[in-house]
C-alpha cells in the first residue's frame, strides 16, 4: 500500500511538471487613438498598426545530445529575432544551438514548380466533358504543358485539378522554426517558445450617454475593447492581455505604441466578462479572466469594464472668441488690427472626474467615446457626438467636445486699444445671447495673447485667473436674454 502511493505521489508530480499545452497573449497598439476602423483591415495584406508577444507552452520530446526539432505553432508574422526558448519546469534541459526560420509556404504555384520534370494527373472539363491528363510535367508558365507517356505534348491553360503523389520536400503548410537543440537527457519536457508577431493590434470604444435633468448632469459609461488578429495564425482557448501605454521601440517602422503610466487599480466591479487591471513597470496590463478564440483575419469585441452607471458629469457652453488655445510667447504683438472682430461658435462640452468618489476611478485607456442622449418622446437613444480622450489615470478630469450650440450665440470685438513704445492698452466688448426658451450658463475664454506682462485695469464683470494667460468670465442668462462684458488690458514688455 505504501507502494502503491508513492507511485502515485511520483506520478502527479510528473504530470504537474510536465504540464499541458497553454497560449497566453499580449497585445499592444502603435495606432493614434480614435484613428481605426476595422473596416479598413478586411484585406488581409493590410498593414496592421500593432504587435504581440505571444508566449506558447508545449510538451516535447527531448533527447539527449543534439537533435532536431521543428516548431510549426507560430505565425506568419513572426519576428524570429525576438525568439525565446525555455524548459521552466527543468531550467536547462535543452538550450538552442541554432534556428532557422522556414516560410515557404506550400502553394498551387510552388507545387507545380516543384513537380517540374515529374509524373502529375490533371483533370479538365472540355465541352461538358470530364478529361484526365496523365504524364511528365515539362512547365507551368502561361499554363500547364505535360507530355503524355505516348511522348505527345498537351498544354493546357484550364483545368479543373492536378494530383500529386506527395508533398515534396522543403515545401510546409504553415511557418515553421527548426531548432538544433543540446538536450541534456531523453524524455518529454515543457518547452516555452515567446516571440513578437506583427498583424494584431486594438482599441477602445467608449459609449457615454447622458441625462440631464433639473440642471444635473448624470451619465452611464460603458467601453468595448475591440482585437484584431491578422497575424496569420489563429489561437483557441487563449490568455489574453493588451498593453496600454508608450512603450519605446528602436526600429524605426514602429510608432511609439500607446500606454498608461502610473500606479492604479480597478475600482468598479469587475465582472467574469470584463477586463482586470494593473500597473506593469510604467504601463498599464488588462488581463482577461477567462480564455478566447481569436481566429486568423477577425475582429472580436470584449468588454473593458462593466457599466458605470449615474457617473456625475458637468455640460459646460465655452465661448472662445479668439479661438486662441495653448498660446506661448514669442514676442509682443502689436499690430493694432489683430483679432479686431470675431464671431465663432459657443462650443458644447461634457466633462467628467474619473474619481471613485464620482462614481468611476478606472484607467482608461485612450480611445473614441461617443455620446448620446435619450429623447423622452420615444426613449430612443439619440447620438449627440463624439470626441477621441486620451490616457486617463485615475482622479483626472476627461473633457469630451460634442459641438456647436444652435442657440447660443456669441461675438467679440475691439472697442479700443492704444499702442506706445513698449506697451499697449486694449479693450474689448463681448456679446452672449441666449435664444434659448430656458436660462443657460456659459463660459466666456479669454486668452490674453498680446505678451506675458498684462493687467486687467477695467472689468464690468467678475472675472477668474485660470492660468498665467487667460482669463474666464462666467455669464448666467435668462430666456432671451443679452448680456455684454466689456474689459481692457495692460501689456508692456520694458
Amino acid at each position: 500500500m505504501k507502494n502503491i502511493f508513492k507511485t502515485t505521489v511520483l506520478l502527479l508530480m510528473t504530470i504537474n511538471q510536465v504540464s499541458a499545452d497553454d497560449t497566453a497573449i499580449t497585445v499592444y497598439s502603435t495606432a493614434q487613438a480614435g484613428s481605426i476602423s476595422p473596416q479598413q483591415f478586411k484585406n488581409p495584406n493590410s498593414n496592421v498598426p500593432g504587435y504581440a508577444m505571444i508566449k506558447q507552452d508545449r510538451v516535447i520530446s527531448i533527447k539527449k545530445g543534439q537533435f532536431e526539432l521543428r516548431f510549426s505553432d507560430v505565425t506568419s508574422s513572426i519576428d524570429p529575432t525576438t525568439v525565446s526558448f525555455s524548459t521552466p519546469n527543468n531550467p536547462g534541459a535543452a538550450y538552442v544551438l541554432d534556428q532557422n526560420y522556414q516560410f515557404d509556404i506550400v502553394s498551387t504555384e510552388k507545387l507545380l514548380s516543384k513537380y517540374v520534370g515529374q509524373e502529375v494527373i490533371v483533370e479538365q472539363t472540355s465541352g461538358g466533358k470530364n478529361k484526365t491528363v496523365r504524364g511528365q510535367l515539362l512547365g507551368t508558365t502561361g499554363g500547364i504543358i505535360v507530355q503524355e507517356d505516348n511522348g505527345s505534348v498537351i498544354t493546357l491553360r484550364g483545368y479543373d485539378s492536378v494530383s500529386f503523389p506527395s508533398l515534396p520536400g522543403g515545401l510546409l503548410t504553415k511557418p515553421t522554426l527548426v531548432w538544433l537543440l543540446n538536450g541534456k537527457l531523453n524524455g518529454e519536457e515543457l518547452a516555452r517558445v515567446t516571440y513578437q508577431s506583427k498583424g494584431m493590434t486594438w482599441w477602445a470604444d467608449y459609449n457615454l450617454t447622458l441625462h440631464e435633468k433639473n440642471g444635473q448632469c448624470r451619465m452611464d459609461l460603458s467601453s468595448w475593447v475591440s482585437l484584431l488578429n491578422q497575424a496569420g495564425s489563429s489561437f483557441e482557448n487563449t490568455k489574453l492581455k493588451l498593453i496600454a501605454g508608450d512603450v519605446h521601440r528602436a526600429t524605426p517602422q514602429y510608432p511609439q505604441s500607446r500606454v498608461l503610466a502610473k500606479n492604479m487599480s480597478l475600482t468598479v466591479a469587475e465582472a467574469d466578462s470584463g477586463f482586470q487591471e494593473k500597473s506593469l513597470f510604467e504601463y498599464h496590463l488588462y488581463t482577461l479572466p477567462r480564455r478566447v478564440d481569436l481566429p486568423n483575419n477577425s475582429t472580436k469585441q470584449i468588454e473593458l469594464f462593466p457599466s458605470a452607471n449615474s457617473v456625475e458629469c458637468s455640460k459646460d457652453l465655452v465661448f472662445n472668441g479668439s479661438q486662441i488655445f495653448n498660446h506661448h510667447y514669442y514676442g509682443p504683438i502689436t499690430d493694432a488690427n489683430y483679432m479686431r472682430v470675431a464671431k465663432p461658435k459657443v462650443k458644447a462640452y461634457v466633462s467628467f472626474e474619473n474619481s471613485k468618489q464620482k462614481g468611476l476611478g478606472i484607467a482608461l485607456p485612450a480611445g473614441r467615446i461617443r455620446v448620446s442622449q435619450i429623447d423622452d418622446a420615444d426613449n430612443s437613444l439619440e447620438f449627440i457626438g463624439e470626441d477621441i480622450i486620451d490616457h486617463t489615470p485615475r482622479n483626472e478630469t476627461v473633457t469630451i467636445e460634442l459641438g456647436n450650440s444652435f442657440d447660443v450665440v456669441g461675438e467679440r470685438k475691439q472697442s479700443n486699444i492704444v499702442v506706445g513704445k513698449y506697451e499697449i492698452r486694449e479693450t474689448f466688448e463681448i456679446s452672449i445671447r441666449n435664444q434659448k426658451d430656458s436660462a443657460t450658463e456659459i463660459k466666456v475664454v479669454e486668452p490674453l495673447y498680446r505678451w506675458s506682462n498684462w493687467k486687467i485695469e477695467k472689468n464690468s464683470d467678475h472675472y477668474s485667473k485660470k492660468n498665467s494667460s487667460t482669463i474666464e468670465f462666467e455669464v448666467k442668462l435668462q430666456p432671451e436674454e443679452e448680456k455684454v462684458i466689456t474689459y481692457t488690458v495692460h501689456y508692456w514688455w520694458k
